[in-house]
C-alpha cells in the first residue's frame, strides 16, 4: 500500500487510533496490530515505515507505552487494512 492509502485509512478511522487494526500482507499471515505514533512518526511515514505493536506485546504496551515493544513494518507489504 502507498503512504497515502495508509494515512487515508488511519484518518478515516479516528476511533480506531487506540484499537488494533487487521493488517493483511503480501508475503506473511494477517495479523492484528496497533499503529503507534512516536517522535519519529513523520520521518518513518515519509519512507512508508510504520511502528506496529503486535498482539504478543499488546498488554505490555498498554501498561507501559514503551515504543520498543513495537515492530517496524514497511507499508509496501500491506495489501489491506480493516477495522477489527
Amino acid at each position: 500500500m502507498t503512504i497515502e492509502q495508509i494515512v487515508k485509512f488511519l484518518t478515516n478511522h479516528p476511533d480506531d487510533i487506540n484499537k488494533p487494526v487487521k493488517i493483511s500482507f503480501k508475503t506473511r499471515n494477517t495479523l492484528e496490530g496497533l499503529f503507534i505514533r512516536t517522535v519519529d512518526f513523520d520521518e518513518l511515514k515519509s519512507k512508508n515505515f510504520w511502528r506496529i505493536v503486535t498482539p504478543s506485546n499488546m498488554e505490555n504496551y498498554k501498561k507501559t507505552k514503551d515504543s520498543r515493544l513495537a515492530k517496524l513494518f514497511h507499508g509496501v507489504e500491506f495489501t489491506k487494512l480493516s477495522s477489527k
